[in-house]
Formats: structure tokens, sequence, C-alpha cells
């Protein structure tokens, strides 16, 4: 949807053919805005129309903020030639990732038209495997030999600064490339001008393999709280950086994700409201059956209690809400220990620590939801009872069950992800619903043994 203001100010510029309006409108305004101001109300042509007016550099960072699926619209409706060019202009990382989400016969098309220089920087980007660190980086940025002073460091700064994506952090590279050490912008205008560039360089330096997983590259930007984290190779040498607006993006998926997961839902690649109709059903229609089938499994528990209930009709009542606790404890419980997972602050080999933890916590917890069911219970109408079972009875059944099924929810909700990272999985993968599911099962089972332990017309 474009931008509520400027749309239909694009659409008059369009309409009158304004190319001096048009061309101002591109280089005034943010590359963001203007993306989005030009973006869904418009067909691919015309935004093309609008966008030929700008620089050739200025489309490229238009184009970098269209959204996936769009950039695939308007590279079909765009000239071969028209697109390589722009390809040309776009960061490294943005355009290996553009050229992955084309089709093999589109890309090597665009691929032959592109400048030599670029051609193998693209490739070598995307020799790395996909959601790695070599995958994201970009090639753009600014290094430094050691021997030099800070005002030859300038002169050379100058002169790479145009194409680099940033400069706030200048690399000081050895023979083939190694990463010596690393200087911020700020240092270099601090020191002296006659210093040499390695006594005024910081030689302790975090850095990310290019093989590392983008998810591990993005925590390391998040700990150490920097704009860029370098990459190197096996053998030490700098081979690309990966930004911060890059990290943030990784967060974002991966957050998405992984409440996605939590839902029961097999992950979306695009939009919500973009994403295919039968895409979605198919994702979400396989979690789904998986979790009606497991919760025939409910079934099966209640009619292995058919005489009990038959016996204590009464019982009958109380059992989703005996059940809903396991399920609202555990997924409430699982969702803490994923989430803890995923920010680190929790490792496998502490489990112990957690389960310790979570033992206290639902037990605290069935206490006070133990109480609420008490009440409730002994509060159950004379007439619902009929002379089948006492309300003291009664109530101390539900209340013991609710803790019981609310620690042993607990516990579930809180082991399973471990048991998942330890297994390979995503922990994200016990979710919400698969917690539920599976403590309903079992949460029947533990209602009905202890009403049969302390009801003697359960037991026949």
């Amino acid at each position: 949807m474009g931008h509520p203001l400027f749309t239909p100010e694009v659409r008059l510029m369009l309409a009158e053919d304004d190319g001096p309006a048009m061309k101002a409108f591109c280089e005034t305004l943010h590359p963001a805005t203007v993306a989005e101001a030009i973006d869904e109300d418009f067909t691919p042509e015309e935004v093309w129309r609008f966008l030929s007016h700008a620089d050739i550099k200025i489309q490229a960072a238009i184009f970098e903020y269209f959204a996936p699926r769009r950039q695939v619209q308007l590279v079909e409706a765009a000239g071969g030639q028209q697109m390589a060019r722009l390809i040309e202009k776009m960061a490294p990382d943005d355009r290996a990732e553009l050229l992955r989400r084309l089709g093999p016969e589109v890309s090597e098309s665009l691929l032959g038209l592109v400048d030599a220089a670029d051609r193998r920087d693209i490739a070598a980007l995307a020799s790395y495997p996909p959601n790695t660190a070599g995958a994201l980086m970009t090639t753009d940025y600014a290094w430094l030999p050691e021997n030099i002073t800070v005002a030859d460091a300038f002169d050379r700064l100058r002169l790479q600064a145009p194409d680099k994506e940033t400069i706030y952090y200048v690399y000081v590279l050895g023979e083939s490339r190694r990463l010596l050490g690393v200087v911020t912008l700020r240092k270099l205008v601090l020191a002296p001008r006659s210093a040499l560039i390695k006594d005024v360089m910081e030689t302790r330096i975090e850095a990310v393999k290019a093989i590392d997983d983008q998810e591990q590259v993005a925590q390391v930007i998040a700990r150490y709280d920097v704009l860029a984290i370098p990459v190197v190779d096996d053998e030490g040498r700098l081979v690309g950086i990966v930004t911060y607006d890059d990290a943030i993006d990784i967060i974002n998926r991966e957050a998405t994700e992984d409440v996605e997961r939590l839902g029961g839902v097999s992950g979306l690649v695009e939009d919500y409201l973009e994403t295919p109709f039968f895409t979605v059903w198919r994702k979400r229609v396989a979690w789904l059956s998986l979790l009606f089938l497991a919760e025939l499994f409910t079934f099966t528990a209640l009619a292995s209690f058919q005489d009990a209930i038959e016996r204590v009709v009464v019982l009958a009542l109380f059992v989703p809400l005996c059940i809903s606790t396991g399920g609202n404890s555990g997924s409430q419980a699982a969702t803490l220990i994923i989430r803890a997972l995923a920010l680190r602050q929790i490792q496998l080999r502490q489990w112990w620590r957690v389960m310790r933890h979570e033992i206290l916590m639902g037990i605290a917890l069935g206490v006070a939801l133990g109480a609420i069911g008490f009440v409730r219970a002994a509060l159950t109408p004379s007439d619902l009872l009929r002379n089948q079972v006492d309300w003291w009875q009664l109530a101390v059944v539900v209340s013991l069950a609710v803790m019981s099924i609310c620690l042993w929810g607990t516990l579930i909700g809180s082991m399973l992800p471990l048991i998942f990272r330890r297994l390979g999985f995503d922990p994200a993968f016990a979710s919400s619903p698969f917690v539920a599911t599976f403590v309903d099962v079992t949460g029947i089972m533990i209602y009905f043994t202890i009403a049969t332990m302390w009801i003697p017309g359960v037991r026949g």
C-alpha cells in the first residue's frame, strides 16, 4: 500500500509526465519514503517510468527498499540492460540476495550483462550457503594498510568513501588481506596526523567466520553493540562485513519464525497478505492435522475412564478446567524457555537448574490455582452431586488435580524446548499447541487417577 500523503502527488506527476518534479521527488526524499509512495498502488511500468528520471544510484537505493515480491515483479518488467546497470549500483549483499530470489534463467541472463568485476563479486557471495555470514555480508568495506600515517589514511578514505557502505569502522589489513586490526573514524579524527595506523588501531577484534550461522552473527552484533562486524575465512583473511541493518533484518525474521512456530504454523516467507491463500492453508493445515490426530488420544483417555464418569457424572464437568490448566501453564513455560534459549540466557548444560526452578514455580502456581479450584468445586450445587460424591471429596480431587497438572504442564513446557535443542531441532517446534495437546492427554489420566484414589464411588 502506498504512502497516504505522497501517493496522490505521485499519481499527479505521472499523469502530467512532470519529469523534473519526479526527479526532485526521488532525490529529495529518503529512498524508503519514495519506495513506499510508489509501491503497490502503481504498476511496475509506472514505477520504472517514475524512477527513470532519477540518477541510477538513487534508483538502486530506492529499489533496495521494495519488498522482495515487488522487486521480482519490477525485474520482470524492466529491460535487461536497465536492470543490469541498476544491479551494478546496488549494495553487494542486496544484489546477491535479489539474484537468489530470481529464477536461474533470469539470474544468468542478468549476470551476463553485468560488469565483470561485479559479476565476480556476486559469484563469490553466491558461493556461500544460505543463511550464513558469507551469504549475508557486503564486500564494500573501508580498509587501510598498517604502515601509513593518519594524514595519509584520510586521503585514502576520501577516495574510498563514495563507494563504501560504511567508513565508521576502517579495517587494517596485512599481506593477503589478513585482518590485523580495526580503527574507528572517531579515533582517526582524534589521533595525531603523524601517528601510524598500527599505533592507533585496536587489535582485539570480534569477528565471525564466513560459514557461521546468520542468527549467531546477529547475536554477536547485538552483544558487542557494534555497527558492523568483520567476516573472515579460515585463514583470517577479511572477506566482508555484516552491518547492523542486516542484523536487524535477521532478528526480525528469526523472531517472526519463532512466533509462527509457537503458534503451530510453519514459517511463511512472505508477508501475511502477500502469501498465496493455498500456501497459507497448506502450512496451517499440516500442523492442525498433526495436532488434531494427537488430540484423538484425549478421546481414548476419556473412553478408558467411561465407567468412572458414569458413576460420578459431576467429574466430567471439571475435565476442561483441569486440562486447560496444564495446557496454559505448559505453554507459558515453553514460551519463556524458548525465548531464554534464543537470547542465550540459558544453556543446555543448565537443564537441571531450569528443572529445579520450574518445579518450584509449578508448585507455587499449582497451589494458587488449586485453591481457586477447591473453592469452585466446593460451591458445586447439590443437585449436580447426585449423592454420588461429597462436596469436600470433589473439592479435594479438583484442587489436587489442578496442582498436579499445573506442575506437570510446567515441567513439560520447560523441558521440551531443551530436549528439542539437544536433538538438533529448533526449540520453537515445542510450540504452545504441541505442549497443550500433550498435556491434555496426560492431564486427563492424572485427574481421574486422583479421583480414583479419593472417591470410593469411582472405583466401583
